[in-house]
């Protein structure tokens, strides 16, 4: 079967082509090395599953891996301690028992490991996390177990979920007093930084402080900061089209491409993949400067549903002040720099809306430059309110910009 550019679900370098992401994966082995609990916090769509899956053959050799999600969990597995429990415990022994399917796959290095855990991991005994503390000792003793918890954000509306992150970090905190076991490493993979969950949910509601207790104090400042770059660089992006075109031979010049996709997308992977897509399938392979642009113009302007930009609009319709923060950046062209503590740029952060350069924020990339510049004009005018002097729409195909002409209020 060819390869294919891929942009939905996780990628795998046997179906798709793929960025080689090895000099991340050697940065990520490095806090597992040290034994560090963190979360990776990126926005939709910027590789976070895949990074895992790779990440999950990548220590394959030296540490047994438990690779799960909670997308699959339901609102009754976070009814009660019991119901969180058993069901996480579950789909761990669901994990091992599809590991060890693959035991003539070469890329499953460590099935005796796994097998030694299939008969262990599962208890009906565990409905409290008192108990689950002890399980986890048994599971890690003597053993380098790597957890890894993917769309984790779909925890962060429920108690039980706090309750866990608890449990966790008391075991990290006690194998630091060297008086038991834990996992050797836990990495939690969502849009959200799960440090500030407490803080949600106390806002949205969902949790009570009891009286003297501190707002501020997380279950998961026992985490480390992550700081590794997710988006492609220009030279990872050649690599990938260095792949494809041993396939297909199309005469691209693979450097002037990579640096065209670069400077639309910034490096975001999903926008990168995508344009690669259109080129491909589309565009019947211009691999030019042209016809990344023309992938890019289809990318905007076709009425065909995307994940991704619906999450956008969603997102800017929910928040107006993130809403005002984006329209204030590109039609007024205010400048904001970088502050602490400031949740609405914290939050476009978050997304992956906005980015930091010399602590000035600017729109992450000119593909969202585009698409959200003509969302607000669309949207000026069809309320027949002013639009701000001198805004230009831009033409992705063409390279030319549009003066529009200042609609006055009704």
């Amino acid at each position: 079967m060819a390869k294919e550019f891929n942009i939905t679900g996780t990628c795998t370098p046997e179906a798709h082509y793929m960025v080689n992401i090895s000099t991340k994966l050697t940065q990520i082995k490095k806090l597992i090395d040290n034994e560090k609990f963190f979360t990776i916090n990126r926005g939709r769509q910027y590789g976070k599953t895949t990074t895992l899956s790779r990440l999950r053959r990548f220590l394959a050799d030296g540490y047994t891996v438990i690779s799960i999600s909670f997308e699959g969990f339901g609102h009754d597995n976070f009814a009660s301690e019991e119901a969180f429990c058993q069901e996480f415990l579950l789909v761990i022994d669901d994990f091992f028992e599809s590991s060890s399917d693959s035991q003539n796959n070469p890329l499953v290095k460590n099935f005796e490991k796994l097998n030694r855990h299939i008969t262990k991991m599962f208890n009906k005994k565990v409905k409290n996390f008192g108990k689950l503390n002890r399980h986890i000792t048994k599971m890690c003793k003597n053993k380098k177990v790597v957890l890894m918890i993917d769309e984790v954000d779909k925890a962060s509306d429920y108690r039980v979920f706090l309750d866990f992150l608890n449990t966790l970090r008391k075991k990290y905190l006690a194998r630091a007093d060297s008086i038991g076991h834990t996992f050797h490493s836990v990495i939690l993979a969502g849009v959200y930084d799960i440090k500030n969950i407490k803080l949600k949910m106390i806002s949205d509601g969902l949790y009570h402080q009891a009286e003297g207790e501190r707002k501020i104090n997380s279950p998961w400042n026992i985490a480390v900061p992550f700081e590794i770059e997710m988006s492609f660089c220009v030279e990872e992006v050649a690599g990938m089209l260095a792949e494809y075109e041993k396939d297909y031979h199309t005469d691209m010049d693979i450097q002037d491409i990579s640096e065209e996709i670069y400077n639309y997308t910034s490096g975001y992977p999903f926008l990168v993949s995508q344009i690669c897509k259109h080129i491909h399938e589309k565009l019947n392979r211009d691999w030019t400067r042209l016809g990344v642009a023309a992938a890019v113009r289809l990318m905007i302007k076709t009425p065909a549903q995307d994940t991704l930009f619906d999450d956008i609009f969603k997102n800017i319709n929910n928040n107006k002040a993130l809403s005002d923060l984006l329209y204030d950046i590109l039609l007024a062209g205010e400048k904001f720099h970088f502050i602490k503590g400031d949740e609405v740029i914290a939050t476009g952060l978050r997304y992956a809306f906005v980015k930091v350069v010399n602590e000035e924020v600017f729109i992450h990339n000119k593909i969202f430059e585009v698409l959200l510049a003509n969302y607000f004009i669309s949207k000026e005018r069809r309320e027949k309110r002013k639009i701000v002097q001198n805004v230009v729409e831009f033409d992705v195909i063409s390279g030319n910009h549009t003066k529009l002409v200042e609609i006055p209020i009704a």
